[in-house]
C-alpha cells in the first residue's frame, strides 16, 4: 500500500512510543526490527538517521525521527484519527509535549546518570531541577482528565508515556495526578495492543538469547 509506514524499532526502546502512536492513528505500518550496535548503526539505518537509534519512521517518502515529532506528525497526516489538537486545544498541546520532550527527559536523565549541577550552574539546566520539573508535569496534568483537557491527543501519547514508564522504573515519582492518569491511560486498546506487540518481541529476543548462550 502506497500510504503504509515504515516503523524502524526496537522494543526495548522509545519505539514504543511510537508503536503505540501507530496503533491510536490505526494507520498500516510494517516494522523494522533493529538491533544496539549492529544493524542499528549499519549503513543503511545510518541513512534514515544518522543517530543510529530508533525510533524512526518513513512515509510518503520522508523520514521522521523524535518520538515526540513522530507523533506530532501521525497525528496531522492521519486527520481521521482524531488526536491533532483543535483551535482551542493547540497552546496546551505543544506546551506540554515540548516540556516533556525537553525539562522532563533531561530531568530524568540526568538524575539516572545522578548527575547534579553545583548550584552556581543550576540556572544553565534548562529544567531548573527534578523537583521542578516534576512539579511542572503535574500542574500540567492537575484537575484534567487529558493533557489538552477532556480529550485524548497525540501529546497524551507521549507525555503519557513519560508518565507511565518513569512510575513503571521509578525514575518519576509517585503522585496522585501521575497515578491516575497512567490508569486511564493503560485501559486504552491502542496501548493495551501496542504493548502486547512489544512484549512478545521482547519475550522472543529473550528466549533466542537463552537458546544461544545455552548452545
Amino acid at each position: 500500500m502506497a500510504d503504509t509506514i515504515t516503523f524502524y524499532t526496537n522494543p526495548m526502546s522509545r519505539g514504543q512510543i511510537v508503536r503505540w502512536m501507530l496503533e491510536e492513528v490505526g494507520a498500516p505500518y510494517e516494522q523494522v526490527l533493529l538491533d544496539y550496535g549492529t544493524t542499528m548503526k549499519a549503513p543503511d539505518y545510518l541513512a534514515v538517521n544518522p543517530m543510529g537509534k530508533v525510533p524512526a519512521i518513513v512515509h510518503r517518502g520522508k523520514i521522521v525521527t523524535e518520538a515526540a515529532a513522530i507523533c506530532a506528525y501521525l497525528a496531522e497526516a492521519f486527520p481521521e484519527a482524531n488526536l491533532a489538537p483543535t483551535a482551542d486545544e493547540r497552546a496546551d498541546y505543544y506546551r506540554w509535549l515540548f516540556f516533556a520532550a525537553g525539562p522532563v527527559e533531561a530531568a530524568v536523565t540526568n538524575r539516572a546518570m545522578q548527575w547534579e549541577a553545583p548550584a552556581e550552574r543550576k540556572m544553565m539546566m534548562g529544567y531548573g531541577s527534578f523537583d521542578t520539573a516534576m512539579d511542572g508535569l503535574e500542574s500540567a496534568l492537575a484537575g484534567k482528565e487529558w493533557v489538552c483537557g477532556d480529550r485524548f491527543t497525540a501529546a497524551d501519547v507521549y507525555v503519557g508515556s513519560q508518565v507511565d514508564w518513569g512510575l513503571g522504573f521509578g525514575s518519576i515519582p509517585t503522585r496522585p495526578a501521575f497515578a491516575a492518569y497512567a490508569e486511564r491511560l493503560r485501559a486504552r486498546p491502542a496501548y493495551k495492543r501496542a504493548k502486547e506487540i512489544d512484549n512478545a518481541l521482547i519475550a522472543e529476543a529473550k528466549a533466542n538469547a537463552e537458546s544461544v548462550s545455552a548452545n
